[in-house]
């Protein structure tokens, strides 16, 4: 169906280098779509990325080292994509910390709500609330021009219901917390991407949020079984069964979808 082709559609992602980033870039490419990958990794990376996907797919494709928390750093990078590609039609949103995790040498008991440092909370607040409403407003000023835009934040089932602790105890033992930063910033997205649905949706821009769960990467065999025997649909998600619901987002099938959610979890909130 021609309505599920990207072909010639502008694609902007930030956190392309990130976990589920080289899946969704490879799915966009795969339906047409011309790609400007955004992360904060130094640039290297982020041109193995795209020189893999242009050497499969034969696509405009083009890469920025860029800091979303920067107003001005990435003020800079869209002005250099819009004298290159002339237009931003799709921003997807997928950059994002959990300051917690990527901090690896805390102490398990740093992690529960009473001990939670505020230089985490912090950090996780300027990048996963701060840099994309920076990154959000900037790309919205260039939709304008054109009346026509779409937005797709990305949140997580932790923006809609708490997260089971049980699920990080291995052989009775506490051996992590899901931490409040995460939960809290993630929170956040659903009613941003409501905002901006009902304030533009009248000048051509829409926005919706997907909601993935059960993403995996390098857990423990104790976390892969306790996920399993919690989750309704027994399993962990592969990152492949996230490429069909970003092509139908970013295409002209969805076109009349704005302010939604799109829950991608095995179940995980039906409980």
């Amino acid at each position: 169906m021609k309505e599920f082709l990207l072909t010639n559609k502008v694609i902007l992602i930030s956190g392309a280098a990130g976990l589920i980033g080289s899946e969704i870039t490879d799915a966009l490419a795969s339906a047409g779509a011309k790609i400007i990958l955004l992360d904060i990794s130094p640039i290297n990376k982020i041109l193995k990325l795209e020189n893999k996907i242009k050497k499969k797919y034969k696509t405009k494709i083009t890469s920025f080292s860029c800091d979303i928390t920067s107003e001005e750093n990435t003020q800079k990078c869209i002005h250099k994509i819009i004298k290159n590609f002339g237009r931003i039609d799709v921003l997807i949103n997928l950059a994002a910390i959990d300051a917690k995790v990527d901090n690896k040498n805390e102490n398990i008991n740093n992690g529960a709500f009473h001990n939670f440092s505020l230089k985490l909370w912090n950090k996780s607040v300027d990048v996963n609330i701060t840099g994309t409403f920076i990154i959000t407003k900037l790309v919205i000023k260039e939709m304008l021009k054109k009346r026509s835009g779409n937005i797709i934040n990305v949140a997580s089932t932790y923006s809609l219901i708490a997260p089971n602790q049980d699920l990080y105890k291995i052989k009775s033992k506490q051996t992590f917390y899901k931490p409040i930063d995460y939960v809290a910033t993630k929170s956040v997205i659903p009613n941003f991407t409501r905002y901006i649905a009902t304030f533009y949706g009248k000048r051509g821009i829409r926005a919706n949020t997907i909601v993935p769960h059960g993403i995996v990467n390098n857990a423990s065999k104790g976390f892969i079984k306790n996920f399993k025997r919690l989750s309704p649909i027994g399993r962990t998600c592969n990152k492949k069964e996230l490429r069909g619901p970003f092509v139908f987002l970013s295409s002209d099938a969805s076109s009349y979808m704005n302010g939604s959610l799109f829950v991608i979890d095995g179940g995980w909130t039906a409980w």
